[in-house]
């Protein structure tokens, strides 16, 4: 097959040429390929894109009005606040038994950082059973059905890499007690990967280097998929957003929920309390009346170690990436077919054919990957809320093999967790010299999605927890 003179032309002005240096090689159906793939770049826009962020180093600039961002606190400081929690929890609960709500999970990535073959939801995590990522929060997402008396719709963003593996996994699980037509699968976009010269870079003959382009992507891929549709269409308003590495997450939170409704909220952002100034963590903040979200690399450490009155870190709010956002909100963002967030560089060692078609694996980072943050849409968002939770009732993420944010630490915090549920609801836990569980605990969350099940569950059984004794729920 020929190419197409527009895209050559497009190529061409965008100094991109070589992309097409072994075309007159390839078969039709890798033409095909190629062709596809070149198709789906904006040439236009790609020299600014390069010169912006990959031949200059792009800086973040810290307005000079930047000030921390207020939040709902995790305890109510007056009546009126414990009362307007109050009726957030109930108009939660409202809208969860309405069927007004959605979950959504990110899903894009491998297991490569834990020595895992595969994609990262498919992690064995349960402390006792081996629970996968995907099945704590296909059984969570199962109990908050029948506990609201509503079921709940699932998105699940995949991604080129991992999509049908995903799927195939769901499939030969029964989806995990879910009806097959209560998940939506869809996968990420992607960019390409570009030399430090500026020039794409190709993975092969006929195939461009390309990689997921960021969580941002979620808000486009939600339109191009048609799962936008799919959710105005079973009446879902509010998208619950987390990621794949975090099974702790509340997969739907009334009190989360019905503050973001009552406050009239596009896209409302959980917050935990930074452990100290330089926590890995992003960092809400307020510039020009809009709430944005500084990374933790790119705040200057006189703000990051700033103290207010009570000797408390002023900057204390930090980013779980657990969002709620308004349907209504990602189709206005979207509505052009494009979503212009901005791009993050990062640097990689990015394998590739060099101009001889020979394979070249780098030992030192060669390229940039760009991906867009999801969070850069707050500041777009008419109204934002960000309200505060306990870290370990709702963040344990599974980042790495050992140490901190670890399958280790994920671990010991879910024990933590199910641990203080039942002490909570009575029911006695051996504790070691240092106050940790001694045994090791797994609620089944079929059972208990949150205290209130606890409860009832240690109500109805005859709990008794001997030391070291490993106990499934």
């Amino acid at each position: 097959m020929d190419i197409s003179s527009k895209l050559e032309d497009a190529l061409r002005s965008a100094g991109q040429e070589h992309l097409l240096r072994y075309w007159n090689e390839l078969s039709c159906d890798e033409q095909r390929e190629l062709a596809g793939q070149l198709e789906k770049i904006d040439f236009a826009a790609l020299p600014e894109l390069i010169r912006d962020y990959v031949l200059n180093r792009p800086k973040t600039a810290i307005p000079d009005d930047l000030g921390p961002a207020p939040y709902f606190p995790l305890v109510p400081r007056s009546d009126a606040e414990r009362a307007l929690y109050g009726r957030a929890e109930q108009k939660g609960r409202e809208l969860l038994r309405a069927g007004r709500v959605c979950c959504l999970t990110v899903a894009g990535g491998q297991g490569t950082r834990l020595g895992f073959d595969g994609p990262k939801g498919t992690y064995p995590i349960g402390p006792v059973t081996g629970r996968t990522l995907f099945e704590y929060f296909a059984q969570n997402i199962i109990r908050a059905g029948k506990k609201y008396g509503h079921k709940l719709s699932w998105y699940i963003m995949t991604s080129a890499l991992n999509h049908a593996a995903t799927v195939d996994f769901f499939r030969k699980n029964g989806w995990f007690g879910l009806q097959e037509e209560q998940i939506f699968f869809f996968t990420q976009g992607t960019m390409p990967a570009i030399g430090y010269d500026g020039k794409l870079l190709l993975a092969g003959r006929h195939t461009l280097s390309l990689s997921p382009d960021g969580h941002g992507g979620t808000l486009l891929a939600l339109r191009k998929s048609g799962a936008l549709d799919r959710m105005k269409k079973e009446g879902a308003d509010i998208i619950s957003y987390f990621q794949v590495d975090n099974p702790l997450v509340h997969v739907v939170d009334p009190l989360f929920i019905g503050m973001h409704a009552l406050e009239q909220s596009e896209m409302s952002a959980v917050m935990l309390s930074k452990t100290g100034p330089f926590e890995k963590l992003g960092n809400f903040c307020v510039s020009g009346g809009r709430l944005r979200i500084i990374e933790y690399s790119d705040l200057p450490a006189e703000l990051a170690e700033k103290r207010g009155r009570d000797g408390k870190l002023a900057f204390v709010a930090g980013s779980p990436a657990i969002h709620l956002i308004q349907r209504e909100f990602v189709e206005e963002l979207t509505a052009s077919g494009s979503l212009r967030l901005p791009w993050h560089r990062a640097d990689k060692k990015i394998p590739h054919i060099d101009g001889n078609g020979e394979q070249v694996t780098p030992e030192e980072p060669n390229g940039v990957k760009l991906e867009s943050f999801i969070f850069d849409a707050l500041p777009l968002a008419r109204k934002t809320m960000v309200m505060e939770f306990d870290r370990k009732e709702v963040f344990a993420p599974t980042k790495n093999k050992t140490g901190v944010d670890s399958v280790e630490s994920c671990r010991q915090m879910l024990v933590d967790r199910d641990a203080k549920r039942l002490e909570a609801a009575g029911v006695t836990i051996p504790r070691k010299a240092d106050g940790t569980p001694d045994a090791l605990i797994e609620i089944s969350p079929l059972e208990v999605l949150d205290a209130e099940d606890a409860q009832t569950l240690a109500s109805a059984k005859n709990i008794v927890i001997a030391p070291g004794e490993k106990v499934v729920l």
